[in-house]
């Protein structure tokens, strides 16, 4: 499989819109007209309009919780662009409609969807790094950087990303996908699992299929990345072949896990994911 170059794949930077241009540090709050991103649990807040859905432009669409303060990160369109993260017991702001980012009728588009994510991933940033985790002192931001600075120990702290694996494995005309207990019925994915310390990438591509599944794999190849928001991973995906193995699965984090034929597959991720994209890719 060729390595490729890039891969426009949603939440990574080349699938942002044209002319989107994300600021180098948090940026000020003018109180002007800003594009919004607006973000309620799981799920991103849009206007439904003809040209299908649409981030709120203009001032704040909701008054602004007492205490809060939104994340200017980036300018598009000649506006700033404006990140905002509201209770989840809040009333819908009139006008607005809550689209799940792990929606199935991807009535978002990638470039839209990609925006609210890397949103989500810089507040949840700035939230996370308030405190210094040397001291507990509170932080102040490094000039022209994401990155927070102690002002008492002088620690510094960036934006963490947190590494994963993910692997399609096939067998002939067979992928091994497996279901989690709190996925919906009926949905399957693939084999997927955070680097442990010491561990390259491809071992934990391994060790995730020996420890998901039972099996073991061969031939691991690289297929694609791509940045995951949720919180702040990065999904290095992989292609392998069935080396040897039974399936055998803890049933403590696993649910099931079997082979389907490329022709028959069940219930699929979002085509939002690195996992329904290396899916895709095997299958063509």
């Amino acid at each position: 499989m060729a390595y490729p170059e890039h891969v426009n794949l949603p939440f990574n930077r080349q699938a942002l819109p044209p002319g989107f241009l994300l600021l180098p540090g948090p940026g000020s709050d003018d109180g002007g007209d800003a594009h919004w991103i607006l973000l309620q649990g799981g799920c991103v807040l849009v206007r439904e309009t003809a040209d299908g859905l649409q981030f709120p432009v203009g001032q704040a669409p909701l008054e602004l919780p007492s205490g809060s303060r939104p994340l200017t990160f980036a300018r598009w369109q000649g506006r700033p662009v404006k990140c905002l993260q509201i209770s989840a017991s809040a009333p819908l702001p009139a006008g607005l409609v809550a689209e799940p980012f792990n929606a199935f009728q991807e009535r978002l588009s990638t470039a839209l969807m990609s925006v609210a994510g890397l949103g989500k991933q810089l507040l949840h940033v700035d939230r996370l790094t308030g405190l210094c985790p040397r001291c507990g002192s509170p932080t102040s931001g490094i000039t022209e950087s994401w990155g927070k600075r102690c002002p008492v120990c002088r620690h510094e702290s960036y934006p963490p990303i947190h590494p994963c694996a993910i692997v399609l494995i096939r067998r002939d005309n067979q992928l091994l996908l497996i279901r989690k207990p709190e996925w919906a019925e009926g949905r399957y994915s693939l084999v997927a699992g955070f680097l442990d310390v010491g561990e390259s990438l491809e071992e934990c591509a391994i060790r995730e299929a020996r420890e998901e599944t039972g099996v073991t794999i061969r031939n691991l190849r690289y297929v694609a990345s791509q940045a995951w928001p949720f919180p702040s991973q990065l999904m290095v995906g992989f292609a392998a072949d069935y080396a040897d193995g039974d399936i055998a699965v803890d049933d403590s984090e696993i649910a099931d896990a079997r082979w389907f034929d490329v022709h028959d597959l069940p219930h699929l991720p979002s085509r939002r994911s690195i996992a329904r994209f290396l899916i895709d890719s095997s299958v063509a």
